[in-house]
């Protein structure tokens, strides 16, 4: 049997970390409401472990594709809709609607131990400004915190 060494969060000192979790909230919603939770649920067990170590969570994920800026602007493709629903689950979560820049440096600096950041779609980042689709989904950003 081959031993690939893969280490687990259980593996890694996280106690009073920042932790990046890429997270699949990729779910059905409609009339901005979240109709089927199981990936919301199914990731809750990883984000309490992080808590329990007073570590500091920014969580990201993308939802559906994003094919023009109108699918930005609409806001029909926010992540804000899988927050209203992760927030009735835990306490202490906040949402923002920016996945890059400062102002996302900004949020995490100020997040307290224990608390959970959702970031907007990564998707977002794939149309430019131009309105082309460039497929640049967030990158993981050392700035932002050490495990990903």
């Amino acid at each position: 049997m081959i031993n690939y060494n893969k280490k687990t969060l259980k593996d890694v000192d996280l106690k009073d970390k920042t932790v990046i979790v890429r997270v699949d909230f990729n779910v059905p919603i409609k009339d901005n409401k979240v109709i089927d939770d199981t990936r919301i649920v199914q990731a809750l067990d990883t984000i309490k472990y992080l808590i329990e170590q007073n570590c500091k969570i920014v969580l990201l994920s993308h939802l559906s594709r994003i094919k023009s800026l109108e699918d930005i602007s609409s806001k029909k493709k926010s992540l804000r809709p899988v927050y209203e629903n992760l927030k009735t689950k835990l306490n202490n979560v906040k949402f923002l609607e920016e996945n890059v820049g400062y102002d996302v440096v900004e949020a995490v600096k100020q997040l307290k131990h224990q608390e959970v950041l959702l970031l907007e779609n990564t998707r977002y980042n794939d149309v430019d400004n131009q309105g082309e689709v460039v497929k640049k989904e967030s990158k993981n950003s050392p700035e932002l915190g050490r495990f990903w």
